[in-house]
């Protein structure tokens, strides 16, 4: 098994099981575990997208090597770090919603006030600009919500259709990358 197949097996591992888990925590409102699980599956889109970017195959199979075997990705030729930033930064530059649905699940990666959801609501807490960049994705892709000021319990149904969507798209990608990766053939 090549090192891009067991790549591609990996993410597609991890994609199952984020979706069975948001079936069970979404069916018990634990809807910070959703959130954040929503954001895994996202950063899954994100490296793929980012090895996708990368022209460079012999440097794109490196990353992808480095993936497999635990090591960090770092910049061709370099010692520095690729930070998920960067990753985020070019996934948003071809897709313009990545970077605000990405952020929006940091805030339930890591403690924050965010968790306090209960209580106090998330969509409140965020700059307007990232609250319109939700609302506008949700709504052109998922048809609501349709109020005008929709607190984080109107987005609540829609979140199984964003995983979903954003499943379904990493699953293209990574076709992709498979196929962009097999050899020709007819090679010689």
């Amino acid at each position: 098994m090549t090192t891009l197949e067991t790549f591609c097996r990996q993410i597609r591992a991890r994609s199952s099981e984020h979706r069975e888990a948001m079936r069970l925590l979404y069916g018990r409102r634990l809807l910070s575990q959703v959130v954040a699980i929503l954001r895994q599956e996202l950063d899954s889109m994100v490296r793929v997208i980012f090895l996708l970017s990368i022209a460079d195959r012999p440097y794109r199979q490196q990353l992808i090597d480095a993936s497999v075997n635990g090591a960090k990705w770092t910049f061709k030729g370099k010692s520095a770090c690729i930070t998920d930033r960067e990753m985020v930064e070019r996934a948003q530059s071809l897709h313009g919603w990545t970077q605000s649905v990405y952020k929006f699940g940091c805030t339930f990666i890591h403690l924050s006030s965010f968790h306090d959801y209960e209580h106090r609501d998330p969509l409140l807490a965020l700059p307007k600009d990232e609250k319109a960049a939700i609302l506008k994705h949700i709504r052109a892709y998922h048809g609501g919500p349709t109020v005008a000021e929709p607190t984080f319990e109107d987005l609540l149904p829609y979140l199984p259709a964003v995983f979903e969507k954003v499943a379904g798209n990493l699953e293209c990608y990574v076709e992709k990358l498979e196929a962009e990766e097999a050899p020709a053939r007819n090679a010689i």
